[in-house]
């Protein structure tokens, strides 16, 4: 599984329905799932990013898919990172 951090921010379209967020929330995780992505948990924070999620996908090209999905329909902007686990990181390093 590939492990990545999401930051979101909401759009202008977003925060004139806020609202709404609980729920589009609960929708964009069955989405992920109908991807077989799994949302580890997401966070409502306050600074830079609105919300926070880690998610476990399949691969880079599965989480690539679903995050175009969610910025298309424009409640949000996105910044995707992929995220290396201790093994992982174990695992690139020993290739040195």
């Amino acid at each position: 599984m590939a492990g990545c951090i999401g930051l979101y921010r909401y759009t202008s379209q977003g925060i004139g329905s806020i609202k709404n967020s609980p729920s589009r929330i609960k929708q964009v995780e069955q989405v992920a799932k109908q991807s077989g992505i799994r949302m580890v948990g997401m966070w409502v924070t306050m600074g830079e990013s609105d919300l926070v999620a880690v998610w476990d996908a399949p691969d880079d090209q599965a989480m690539a898919a679903f995050t175009l999905s969610v910025a298309s329909l424009g409640n949000v902007t996105t910044r995707t990172m992929r995220a290396f686990s201790e093994e992982e990181f174990a695992q690139i390093v020993g290739r040195l």
